[in-house]
């Protein structure tokens, strides 16, 4: 491996210190890939919300941008969210130069809220209730021909675990910055309400999830044994009988 060209990752941490299974996921999920390929891959952790911790967007090649707890509303103008909005702003600057070696950047859930509050994409806001299991997303058009996701079947299942939503797709700003759609939520033909975006590609470089791929099996068993998780997840299913789920995950890296 050390005669290879060596792959640089940055892994910017946005659960502010909460216990969280994601950071774990994308970690396992980088050595597996790494030690498949036989590649000089390094990744280095950013805490960005608690400790203000951002990379130089000169010193990596791939930026993986996680999760979070709370409102992607309330940072705003914040010190770390500053910080942050000005890393993606150079990276963004970096790939429309004539420099060849891009940046590759993947957002995930609450960084997907945040993308989207910076584009102007949709209407964001909080859930009636929060969403949480292995649930099924549905594939656009673009989705569909997507080189991330074109493997997929059309609805996916994947694990979605948010109380924040984007809705509402603002067309004129997707035209305007030649952004796409790739995916959005189930359908839910017996209520009125809008299906929240699930997926999008920002441009070439940049792609964002709202659901997360970087879950698996293990992760989804240490939240539910969390004894306060455990208490609510069985307080708030008490009228089911059974319920049987299953998945597989993958990030497809080109």
């Amino acid at each position: 491996m050390s005669d290879k060209p060596e792959l640089k990752v940055a892994i910017l941490d946005l659960y502010d210190g909460v216990a969280n299974e994601g950071m774990r996921g994308f970690q396992e999920i980088l050595k597996r890939y790494r030690d498949k390929n036989q590649l000089n891959l390094d990744y280095s952790i950013f805490d960005v919300r608690r400790k203000c911790e951002v990379p130089n967007h000169n010193d990596f090649d791939i930026y993986i941008v996680s999760g979070g707890p709370g409102s992607p509303l309330d940072t705003e103008g914040s010190e770390w969210e500053k910080k942050y909005f000005n890393l993606i702003d150079k990276l963004e600057d970096h790939n429309l130069s004539n420099n060849l070696q891009k940046k590759h950047a993947f957002f995930v859930c609450h960084s997907f809220q945040l993308m989207c509050r910076k584009y102007n994409l949709g209407d964001i806001n909080i859930r009636r209730s929060p969403s949480f299991g292995v649930l099924p997303v549905h594939l656009t058009e673009a989705g569909k021909a997507d080189q991330v996701l074109d493997n997929l079947k059309d609805p996916f299942y994947t694990v979605d675990s948010r109380s924040w939503q984007v809705i509402n797709p603002n067309q004129k700003r997707f035209e305007e910055l030649g952004m796409q759609l790739l995916a959005i939520e189930k359908e839910r033909p017996h209520i009125e309400f809008p299906r929240a975006m699930m997926a999008i590609r920002f441009n070439e470089y940049f792609i964002s999830t709202q659901f997360h791929p970087e879950a698996d099996a293990k992760g989804m068993k240490n939240w539910f044994l969390r004894k306060k998780r455990k208490r609510k997840w069985l307080t708030n299913t008490a009228s089911i009988n059974t319920m049987t789920c299953s998945s597989t995950w993958m990030i497809r890296i080109k």
